[in-house]
């Protein structure tokens, strides 16, 4: 597995629904060695008790990761209960297209001071 870190801006806009969640579009601009822009949508839901919820979300990259051009695609898991929380998100299987095709790997979302870094731990067909 190779690792690459870097920051991310992100940019919610809330989707209007009929239904009882939190929809959400997400635009994101990915810069370090991972460089280029994402679009997604997010659903969350709460629950009564603080600090319990549960969110997923699927994006889709497309740029440049340490120079190869191409595109893949993540889903994203996150649950809440009482105040812990879990995340875990992953290249979808088979998304990668051009010089990213056959990449698999997972990516950990970091919160720093209101600042979004990532690490993304990646492997490409040789």
């Amino acid at each position: 597995m190779q690792k690459v870190e870097g920051s991310f801006e992100i940019q919610m806009t809330p989707a209007e629904d009929e239904i009882d969640v939190g929809r959400m579009f997400m635009n994101k601009t990915y810069t370090g060695s991972l460089s280029g822009t994402a679009k997604g949508q997010m659903l969350s839901l709460r629950t009564e008790v603080t600090g319990s919820a549960a969110y997923v979300a699927l994006e889709h990259f497309a740029g440049e990761l340490e120079g190869k051009k191409g595109s893949f695609s993540l889903i994203h898991k996150g649950l809440m209960k009482q105040g812990k929380s879990g995340l875990e998100v992953s290249i979808v299987a088979d998304s990668g297209k051009d010089e990213l095709k056959g990449i698999s790997g997972s990516l950990d979302i970091i919160i720093e001071d209101g600042k979004h870094f990532y690490v993304l731990e990646y492997q490409l067909p040789e």
